[in-house]
């Protein structure tokens, strides 16, 4: 019988999910596979077992060349993560004639280009689902499933820590620092949060989703990123009040012959699939020319989540290997010589109705000013919410909604509108995505 081996460098939290997944699960893969697949070696700094994944001492080694050089070895798991070591591990196992199965969105995003050169070079195959939305079988559903389709839109809820943040906040109607002391001691928010309240995570991920759904080749730097840590619970009320939830989404679209791809906060009617995912849940929701929406939802880390995600390829490059076959699907779905470089939309030009909350002098022709300036940059206002009267002179808030308009025409208004005596702070805005 035809035999294929595959290491693991990383024993960490989804380390031992891999490995305690195929140890597990050993019986259910034997009725799958017509080949023997086999854990030959796993590299850690830590020589030792993980609570509840028991390991021979002789599987175990502190070196990642002993995977990377071992000619018995065709695949290579990297789960080291970052964008330092984790880079050198996969384009030697690659130059060394591996396949490699990442989980490393970060490395993918910024460093992509080189690795898929590589894998091109060598003719090898990369998988990387795990890499996106967890178990959420995004990555194939793009390249495969939707191969025969046109994408025409990507809309993601795409970091678990946010969407657990935004749901409590929302439901509970606490503040974004107390949830988040809570997400950090459940273990759902780093220490150092920054990466995901901050959008860098679903940025990463919103990278690769616009490449392979467009084929393009896009700069992580050029997507517009923005993060969760200025929502209030102001905000979501009011939001509430206009019939939208808020979440923090990764956009990417087809626009004017170009490309948007953007992450922020966004108001989407409560009536949408997406304001419904709760939690630490991920969801994205795909339109095609032919299959119009699909939404798929899932858990998007965790160890086992994530290993299912990444013993997935493992077994997709296995069956490539003891069949003898090429490759018969490009690691990003689009053929090398199709795929051009392309810079986003810049979110200025984008067009957006918008929500608007500013906090005013409680008096006449206050509405009528702001009118006014919105009018003479051709913003039409939709709806408006004044709650309160303040006899004092303290501030009301006025929250509207726009209708469509250019993003660097309303920055314009807005910067006219702060300058005003009746205007008590400066005035903030969140993008709204109605035709989602």
């Amino acid at each position: 019988m035809k035999e294929v081996n595959f290491g693991v460098i990383g024993f960490g939290t989804v380390g031992s999910g891999v490995v305690k997944l195929f140890l597990d699960n050993k019986e259910e893969l034997e009725k799958r596979l017509n080949f023997k697949l086999n854990l030959k070696k796993i590299a850690d700094k830590m020589l030792k077992s993980k609570e509840g994944v028991k390991v021979p001492k002789s599987m175990l080694t502190a070196d990642a060349y002993d995977i990377i050089n071992d000619k018995q070895i065709n695949i290579v798991v990297e789960l080291v993560g970052g964008t330092g070591i984790a880079k050198k591990f996969i384009l030697d196992a690659i130059k060394n004639g591996k396949h490699v199965v990442t989980a490393n969105k970060a490395l993918l995003a910024e460093f992509g280009e080189e690795i898929f050169e590589a894998c091109e070079k060598e003719q090898k195959m990369l998988g990387f689902e795990a890499s996106v939305g967890g178990v959420i079988p995004i990555i194939r559903s793009i390249k495969e499933n939707l191969a025969g389709d046109r994408i025409d839109s990507v809309f993601g809820i795409i970091n678990g820590t946010c969407n657990y943040i935004l749901t409590r906040m929302t439901e509970e109607g606490k503040d974004f620092n107390d949830v988040l002391k809570e997400a950090q001691q459940k273990g759902y928010a780093e220490a150092n949060p920054s990466l995901d309240v901050d959008g860098v995570d679903a940025a990463h991920k919103l990278a690769i989703l616009t490449s392979l759904s467009f084929g393009v080749k896009v700069d992580f730097d050029d997507i517009y990123k923005e993060g969760i840590t200025k929502l209030t619970n102001t905000d979501i009320k009011f939001a509430s009040d206009f019939g939208y939830s808020i979440k923090l989404l990764g956009i990417a679209k087809r626009v004017d012959g170009g490309i948007d791809a953007r992450v922020h906060p966004t108001l989407i009617p409560k009536s949408h699939p997406l304001a419904n995912v709760r939690m630490e849940f991920n969801a994205i929701f795909v339109k095609g020319y032919a299959s119009g929406p699909i939404l798929l939802y899932g858990k998007g880390a965790g160890m086992m989540p994530t290993a299912s995600a990444i013993m997935g390829d493992v077994i997709d490059i296995a069956r490539n290997i003891a069949n003898g076959g090429s490759i018969a699907v490009p690691n990003r779905g689009y053929n090398k010589s199709s795929m051009k470089k392309i810079k986003p939309k810049k979110i200025a030009e984008i067009e957006n109705k918008f929500y608007i909350r500013m906090s005013v002098v409680d008096k006449p022709g206050v509405l009528a000013a702001i009118s006014g300036i919105l009018g003479k940059r051709k913003i039409s206002i939709a709806s408006v919410i004044q709650k309160g009267r303040d006899e004092k002179g303290n501030g009301v808030p006025l929250v509207i909604v726009t209708h469509e308009t250019k993003e660097k025409e309303l920055l314009r208004a807005l910067e006219e509108i702060k300058k005003l005596d009746f205007c008590l702070q400066e005035p903030i805005f969140i993008r709204i995505e109605d035709s989602i």
